[in-house]
């Protein structure tokens, strides 16, 4: 069992720690066949749903208590990566709906994803604009009482297996960032097809878009014209945090399997545990764990104590924890020896888990630029 003791640090309600322990008991009973990414996906969609776990991942009132999902994130991360991607995209996929959407989108997708009887996916990256949403070229232009949608999108987490995307579009309101505009749009809407699956090195179900004359009503649309961009970043404030919770879940299994290992391997009659430089390693991993946890838990209290922004906080979160879980893994599978890189043992797994969270919702060096603009005041 990972170390507890931070649930009673005071970023935390009784409600937390109880939820934490739901989450636990679930995580813990998943046995989930990883030989087919799409269908353990599904699998794990529903299993979480009917279980009651993805109730957290959206809310028709429009608020989501960030804590809640990053302490789902950590827990399910530290017992499975792909039960982990199944909660997180159900609520990155919806959260434009639940934040912004009218309440015909909300009724129309919200129960279906909560109870696990749809999938959803966040369409935002184009082959030309990752990081650099502004420069998103994807047009809607205006037909009538409809918008036609054309171009692509890319990595797109759940591509090939949601039953709904949001997709980010440019309208043409203005220029740049304020041109932008979000839509609803289910999977089976004509025009809309797979370009590409994409395979990494931790399997998850990835794919690039192609939208061709893909015709929607203009009630598909979230919220006004134009403002994409700001739905797009108010969804990322709230869920780039759990990101950083995903890490650190990952986190704390490598530091569970490193000790178990450390105390277990003998070498000249004495646990390796005995020798003051793997003593070194585990401290070193112990106080990255924590320095993580609390960036984490501060971003997303901060965000639930009312903070309409938490660019910063998030931004120094996922940073952290995403780029010393690199760390705390690398050192894992060092202290196992030959057995770290066999394939298909734990901290190999988390090698190839871990990489693309430094990556994926803004990498590392953009969370660089973002601290360091904040912090010069620009």
């Amino acid at each position: 069992m990972a170390d507890q003791s931070f649930l009673h640090w005071p970023f935390f309600d009784p409600a937390h720690r109880d939820w934490a322990a739901q989450v636990e008991e679930v995580a813990a009973g998943l046995n989930i066949d990883h030989g087919d990414t799409d269908a353990a996906c599904r699998t794990l969609v529903t299993t979480l749903g009917e279980a009651g776990i993805l109730q957290r991942t959206a809310s028709p009132d429009g608020t989501l208590d960030v804590r809640t999902l990053c302490l789902a994130r950590e827990t399910l991360a530290r017992h499975d990566g792909l039960a982990d991607f199944a909660f997180a995209m159900q609520g990155l996929g919806t959260g434009a709906i639940s934040l912004f959407g009218s309440d015909a989108q909300k009724d129309a997708w919200l129960p279906q994803t909560r109870a696990g009887r749809a999938i959803s996916a966040f369409a935002l990256t184009e082959p030309q604009s990752g990081s650099d949403v502004a420069n998103s070229t994807m047009t809607a232009t205006r037909d009538g009482a409809h918008y036609v949608l054309n171009g692509q999108k890319t990595w797109i987490s759940n591509g090939g297996i949601a039953d709904v995307y949001t997709v980010f579009a440019r309208t043409g309101d203005a220029p740049g960032a304020r041109g932008l505009s979000a839509f609803v749009v289910p999977a089976d809407t004509p025009g809309l097809t797979i370009a590409e699956r994409l395979d990494t090195i931790a399997p998850h179900p990835l794919a690039t878009l192609d939208f061709s004359d893909c015709r929607i009503p203009e009630s598909a649309r979230i919220g006004e014209s134009g403002a994409g961009f700001k739905i797009a970043m108010a969804v990322l404030d709230v869920f780039r945090s759990t990101v950083a919770a995903a890490a650190l879940g990952f986190a704390r299994r490598a530091l569970d399997e490193a000790v178990a290992r450390v105390t277990a391997r003998h070498v000249q009659g004495a646990p390796l545990s005995d020798l003051q430089m793997v003593q070194g390693h585990i401290a070193d991993m112990a106080v990255d764990i924590d320095a993580s946890a609390l960036l984490v838990y501060r971003a997303a209290w901060t965000k639930d104590s009312g903070a309409p922004r938490i660019t910063r906080e998030a931004a120094m979160a996922k940073l952290f924890a995403t780029d010393h879980a690199q760390e705390v893994i690398d050192k894992a599978v060092q202290l196992h020896g030959g057995d770290g890189v066999r394939s298909g043992e734990t901290v190999e797994k988390l090698y190839r888990e871990i990489r693309a969270l430094r990556i994926y919702e803004g990498a590392s060096d953009v969370q660089r630029v973002i601290i360091a603009r904040q912090t010069l005041g620009h």
